[in-house]
């Protein structure tokens, strides 16, 4: 004997809805290597002050020998690696969400740069990158003679 089941279509539209919801989540906020496992590109704080341009990015665990910086032309790129601490192999993991290998952020930057002037400071996983601004993107100001 079969049960009939009575027909939701709200309860597979929510369904359909949470399948959309992760698919964007996973593809737009947590870029994925080639092998399938997460990459995890540092968070970024980037504004601007009367003569710079500051970007912070958290790097937690990474060593500042294992970070490289490059501006090309307006975009600025982050690379680095953290590496795995070796452990013992008795351990029975019940969450391990700790992610280790290499990692790349690229952000345009809004305004002109002098690239070569550029100081990049490292404390306490937080890498503070200053870019001064370019002269022609500088604010001038212009005085006002009352005749």
């Amino acid at each position: 004997m079969s049960s009939l089941i009575r027909w939701e279509p709200a309860r597979e539209m929510m369904t359909l809805r949470e399948a959309m919801d992760r698919l964007f989540d996973d593809a737009f906020t947590r870029p994925w290597s080639r092998n399938g496992s997460y990459i995890a590109a540092p968070a970024l704080d980037m504004f601007q002050t009367e003569a710079d341009v500051v970007v912070k990015a958290s790097v937690p665990g990474v060593k500042a020998e294992d970070v490289q910086i490059n501006v090309t032309g307006d975009v600025l790129t982050i690379k680095g690696e953290s590496r795995e601490q070796a452990e013992a192999d008795d351990k029975a993991y019940h969450i391990r969400e700790q992610r280790w290998g290499a990692f790349e952020r690229s952000v345009m930057l809004p305004i002109d740069v002098k690239a070569d002037q550029a100081k990049a400071e490292f404390e306490n996983g937080v890498l503070t990158i200053t870019l001064p601004k370019a002269d022609k993107a500088r604010p001038k100001s212009i005085t006002v003679k009352a005749k």
